[in-house]
């Protein structure tokens, strides 16, 4: 079959995804989505309880409306904010439907290469098509061909560890059952009774941990008692909860303000600087331990919201020009770096910034941002609009720019994710020894910071 024929395979129907696959239908081009999960957005509905500080215009595909306009779907209220469920249920779902058999469920995939080639092999390396190897939900194997691949499997599988060297922390792993990754739905009577009445760290810095941090807070109005001590491992500054009011995405801003709020108002209280090395279980209780000895008060639960990082074990016959700090595509690395950036918008971007050695292959959507924490939706449509116009042919399109990202309103690499994957910057940090204060709302917070 001409390499022209086959179709491009992208992995993962999330919101990047299936946006890739309507901007591959309008281009005349065959994709074939591969999902893991048995549903459109199955790493959506897992955070379904909680809302998106980006309006629903901010968060449809403009490719993927003009697919669903003429079956009669209705586009949500454009200056509403969806929660996760209401992303998944009332767009992706419907989207994938009109995709048809475009998009397979339950297909897992476990590999990808050049046909024939492992990574070492050059001779005819780049007339060969990709294979991509697929485990089915039923247990069987298949191996499918493709002229291209768009891996937008995001990172939601593998979040970050508690250790503050990026490893997990001694102890962490026998504690696993007091520990979580996601931030909880205490709208859930079995999940708020494991948090009602207890002492709970949130280790973290972003929009996710903003968020259990407000939710905690909300639990501990009706329950006495809740509290949560939330770890951070750089100091406090004037940057920690985000933009506030000078955010342009004002659903943002106000997620860091109810943060803030949350530890004025005694609900929570910080430990700054405390980069945890240890999680020592004691009398039904854990006790966090930092590098230099130091300790917290004893905990019943954690949350750990500490970022997420790509899985890029299936792609390891590929050539990809990986950062080696980031693990994002090399050109794209220096534009979302939190070690030089921790102000102002990332530059929208394309094809370019997300090609690899390796041609034919992209990574895009949460996983082309690796370990940075500044990724929108809106980032990731204008990706695939991009990569989908160069796979066409029309290089004029895939090197314009069609997006005007929102100013973030947000200094010192604070998380400012659409979907809850925030991740612990060090941007705009400073090293402090670790101490553990109260932030009156409205005032200067400063101790153990800058």
């Amino acid at each position: 079959m001409s390499e022209q024929k086959l179709p491009v395979v992208v992995i993962g129907a999330g919101p990047v995804g299936l946006a890739a696959a309507a901007h591959l239908v309008q281009r005349g081009i065959e994709p074939l989505v591969l999902e893991a999960g048995a549903d459109a957005g199955s790493a959506v509905r897992e955070w379904s309880h909680i809302r998106l500080f980006s309006t629903w215009s901010e968060v449809v595909d403009p490719a993927a409306e003009k697919l669903l306009a003429p079956t009669g779907w209705t586009a949500p209220d454009g200056a509403t904010y969806p929660s996760g469920g209401d992303w998944a249920a009332d767009y992706l779902q419907p989207l994938a439907d009109v995709l048809g058999d475009k998009v397979r469920f339950g297909a897992r995939v476990t590999g990808v290469s050049r046909l024939g080639r492992d990574r070492v092999v050059d001779a005819g390396r780049e007339q060969q098509p990709f294979t991509i190897h697929v485990l089915n939900a039923d247990g069987s194997e298949e191996r499918i061909t493709a002229r291209a691949v768009i891996d937008a499997s995001g990172t939601w599988t593998t979040p970050s560890p508690i250790g503050g060297d990026g490893l997990p922390a001694l102890g962490e792993r026998s504690a696993a059952d007091r520990i979580s990754y996601r931030v909880p739905d205490l709208k859930d009577p079995a999940v708020q009774a494991r948090y009602a009445g207890k002492r709970t760290a949130v280790i973290g810095s972003g929009a996710s941990a903003f968020t259990a941090l407000a939710y905690l807070a909300d639990l501990a109005k009706d329950a006495p008692g809740t509290h949560a001590v939330w770890v951070l491992r750089r100091g406090i500054g004037g940057s920690t909860f985000g933009g506030g009011e000078a955010d342009e995405l004002p659903a943002r801003g106000a997620l860091g303000l109810a943060a803030k709020a949350a530890v004025g108002n005694g609900y929570a209280s910080a430990a700054t600087s405390f980069r945890t090395s240890v999680v020592e279980q004691a009398g039904g209780q854990l006790v966090l331990e930092a590098e230099g000895g130091d300790r917290l008060d004893p905990v019943d639960e954690a949350i750990v919201l500490t970022g997420f990082r790509p899985d890029l074990s299936f792609l390891s016959e590929l050539r990809l020009g990986l950062d080696e700090r980031l693990q994002a595509p090399t050109e794209l690395a220096p534009l979302i770096d939190p070690n030089q950036h921790s102000c102002g918008t990332v530059y929208p971007h394309g094809v370019k910034e997300l090609s690899h050695p390796e041609q034919g292959v992209y990574l895009v959507g949460m996983k082309s941002y690796g370990r940075a924490p500044t990724f929108l939706a809106m980032t990731g449509y204008e990706q695939v609009r991009s990569i989908a116009a160069s796979l066409a042919g029309d290089q004029e399109a895939a090197e314009r720019v069609e997006l005007t990202l929102p100013e973030t309103g947000v200094c010192g690499g604070a998380g400012l994710f659409d979907e809850p994957d925030a991740a612990e910057s060090e941007g705009g940090g400073c090293c402090a020894a670790p101490t553990t204060v109260q932030i009156g709302v409205g005032a200067p917070a400063t101790s153990g910071g800058c």
